[in-house]
């Protein structure tokens, strides 16, 4: 089993840099950029060394490694500092760390640290003549993104905090992309049935004449084609977290039966006359507004008030603007693990286009323009050129902004934000020339 390392710090190039080095080296690497996150990974995962920033947003490296301390944790603790902090860097070795090394990072220096620091057995298990143990993380998985460092991000993350301890109802509405999924299992792993199943099901992918089946699970020979008794997803899930993906998407006659299995924690499988209790979490996501379905009748407002105890509103990636280079970095990363390659970060002008790009698809159209972006780059740095054209030249409408003497200082705004800050652009959406929007620009001090 290769060793686990946890890097901790808000540089986060320099963070998904050291990480795919290391993964080239043969380790297990996990990001944290602020002092919260890495408090959240040990939480989760056992990690056998960790690289520390003395200076975090959040934070600092003693008071990670005092939390290690703490919690009699077996991580060796490496604190990366710059010269100015060498002396905070000696005294952090005296309160337990086990070494130091300065910024820039030698590659050379940084491998053999980490080496003697794994090569090292904690003394207690010394003392003891054990072996090492590790924390059980059966139901743990790997965060899929970053959380972000936005306000959006922060509320959101807050509220998965607050709701996942209880046994609310939990329903999720989010764009397409947005990661509905993985904040319903993020839900699940900081619940108290985080060692119960996990049951995810494509609402949108079952057909209304096999539902039935599929929920509440049916005997041999019921009907034809049940050639084998089997269990239903609220059997399966029991005890754990079910999670009904695309929920509007069900049939009206689905929903009454669903509606039914939630109120009386009951389910009776096809062709079988013995009802089976079941102890469940519910959570929904939707990319619909099912408010508007209830008033239009196409979903029942008795079931939406069941799932909705608790609501959660993922916000769209282009809300989350200090939040683009976060994941932007950390998909590079895993694109750089999956495709083999050291793609080492982005140009400036794709950095740029990022940010005002509006990410229809969110961070699924992001993953996998990035993939993509990895495979066919031969520099060491994304270009434009390797984005997808439809990315670098936007097409330009006939879209009105309304353009007026009293509102043309946000019409400009939006003309620009829509034509990703490309001038001429931008100019023929408002129907002016490029003069003109110059003059415009200058007036009102937007001249970016």
């Amino acid at each position: 089993m290769s060793s686990k390392i946890l890097i901790i710090d808000d540089d986060t190039a320099f963070c998904v840099m050291l990480k795919t080095f290391l993964q080239k080296k043969g380790f297990e690497v996990e990001n944290a950029f602020n002092g919260e996150q890495a408090k959240e990974a040990l939480k989760s995962y056992t990690f056998d060394v960790v690289l520390t920033d003395i200076r975090l947003p959040d934070s600092d490296g003693l008071q990670i490694l005092k939390y290690i301390k703490e919690a009699s944790l077996d991580a060796r603790v490496i604190l990366m500092t710059g010269y100015t902090d060498i002396k905070t860097a000696v005294n952090a070795m005296k309160l337990g760390a086990f070494d130091y090394v300065g910024k820039p990072i030698n590659p050379d220096e940084i491998l053999h640290i980490i080496g003697l620091a794994i090569n090292k057995k904690p003394e207690k298990q010394v003392a003891n003549n054990i072996p090492a143990t590790k924390k059980t993380t059966t139901n743990k998985i790997p965060v899929p993104f970053v959380k972000g460092i936005s306000n959006n991000s922060a509320e959101l993350h807050e509220h998965i905090s607050l709701v996942a301890p209880t046994n609310m109802s939990v329903l999720i509405i989010g764009d397409s992309g947005t990661g509905k999924e993985y904040i319903a299992h993020s839900i699940h792993l900081q619940s108290k049935r985080a060692n119960k199943p996990y049951i995810a099901v494509d609402c949108g992918a079952i057909p209304k004449e096999l539902a039935s089946s599929e929920f509440f699970g049916h005997l041999k020979g019921s009907f034809t084609g049940a050639v084998n008794d089997k269990t239903g997803h609220f059997e399966a899930a029991n005890g754990g977290t079910l999670f009904l993906d695309e929920v509007g998407n069900l049939s009206y006659e689905v929903q009454v039966q669903l509606l039914r299995a939630l109120q009386e924690r009951k389910v009776k499988p096809v062709g079988s006359n013995n009802e089976i209790n079941v102890d469940i979490r519910v959570i929904a996501a939707t990319n619909e507004d099912l408010q508007d379905a209830v008033k239009r009748g196409d979903f029942r407002e008795d079931l939406y008030h069941r799932l909705n105890e608790f609501l959660i509103k993922v916000p769209r990636l282009a809300e989350r603007k200090q939040d683009i280079m976060v994941f932007a970095n950390h998909f590079l990363a895993q694109a750089n693990a999956d495709l083999e390659k050291e793609i080492e970060g982005f140009d400036q002008d794709v950095t740029q286009l990022f940010r005002n790009y509006d990410w229809p698809g969110n961070l699924r159209e992001m993953k996998n323009i990035i993939k993509r972006s990895v495979l066919l780059e031969k520099s060491d740095i994304i270009h434009l050129d390797v984005l997808p054209a439809e990315m670098r030249e936007p097409v330009v409408n006939d879209e009105s902004f309304g353009y007026t003497k009293d509102n043309e200082e946000e019409a400009i705004k939006k003309a620009l934000e829509k034509a990703n800050y490309n001038k001429s652009k931008a100019a023929k959406l408002l129907d002016i020339d490029r003069k003109t929007l110059y003059n415009k620009l200058k007036l009102y001090n937007l001249d970016l």
